[in-house]
Formats: C-alpha cells, structure tokens, sequence
C-alpha cells in the first residue's frame, strides 16, 4: 500500500532534470516547481512513469495537486523534493480522490464512499479494462457530485486501479 501525500498548487517552473551521466534521459524528466500561496514551495520530479489523469497537458500557470510516497526517501533539501507518482490538473467539473480504498470502498482517511454502479468503468493506468473488485487497492477516482454524509458517497465517472 502506496502512502500517498499529496501537495496542491500553482505550477511556477517546469524545468529539464537530467539523471544519470551520459545525457540518454535528457529530455524525459523535468522539474515542476509548484507554489501553493501560503508559502509552500515543492518541486516534483516528473518521470516517464508519472500518472498525469486524463492524459492533461500541464503548463505554467497551471493549478495542480501532485501525489507523491509519503514513505520513499527524500534528499534534504529546499524545497522539497519529491518523484511525483500521480499530477491532477485542477478542474471545476470534476473531483479526483487517490487513495487506498477498503473492501467497503472507503478510502483510508474516511472521507468518501465508493458506489459502484454497472457503467462504472474500471481500468488500469494504462487504460486496459479491470474486471476483478477495486477494493482493497490503491485507487484514482475521479467523480463529481457526493452527498452531505459522513463519509460522503459519490458514484464514480471513472475507476483507475493503480496496481
């Protein structure tokens, strides 16, 4: 299970990273540097393997939230610098909850209910159909409306399964 942390803001930077030293990565990872107006700053390594929801495209300017390890090692540095697993680009027609979500599809900070419906299509980050339960997994909801409830329920558009 994936201790997923999370850090929401303004994308200031987008910069190339080079790992390695021969230059063959040069070009696949970059450095976003993201403010959120409270005077917190990170920088996300973007990889190739980077989860970007919906395929969005991110620019500077951009409002995002940027899901990171919360158990994998970090240099200590400032700001922060964290490997972003999963970048959400902020959208006012939907929500997007990752997190791990129980056999009762409650996600793990108690927050939200998953009711499945029989149009609710469930897949893998590479957009291939899941067809077993998506409880007890790591998940990338994406929905819109919930209810007032504790948790709150939602129907999800959407179901990826982060494997």
């Amino acid at each position: 299970m994936v201790n997923f942390q999370s850090f929401r803001g303004v994308i200031t930077q987008i910069n190339d990273f080079f790992v390695g030293q021969n230059g063959e990565s040069e070009g696949c990872y970059t450095l976003m540097t993201v403010e959120n107006g409270n005077g917190g700053i990170v920088n996300f390594v973007v990889s190739p393997t980077t989860y970007f929801v919906n395929q969005e495209i991110v620019a500077i300017g951009d409002q995002i939230t940027g899901y990171y390890d919360g158990d994998a090692p970090v240099p200590l540095i400032y700001p922060p610098q964290y490997r972003a697993l999963i970048i959400v680009k902020e959208n006012n027609f939907q929500n997007v909850k990752v997190d791990f979500f129980n056999r009762q599809l409650v996600s793990s900070d108690g927050q939200l209910q998953l009711n499945l419906a029989p149009f609710t299509p469930i897949s893998l980050i590479n957009e291939q159909p899941f067809s077993k339960n998506p409880a007890n997994r790591n998940l990338i909801v994406i929905y819109g409306p919930t209810t007032r409830s504790i948790p709150a329920q939602t129907t999800p558009y959407k179901i990826i399964v982060w494997c």
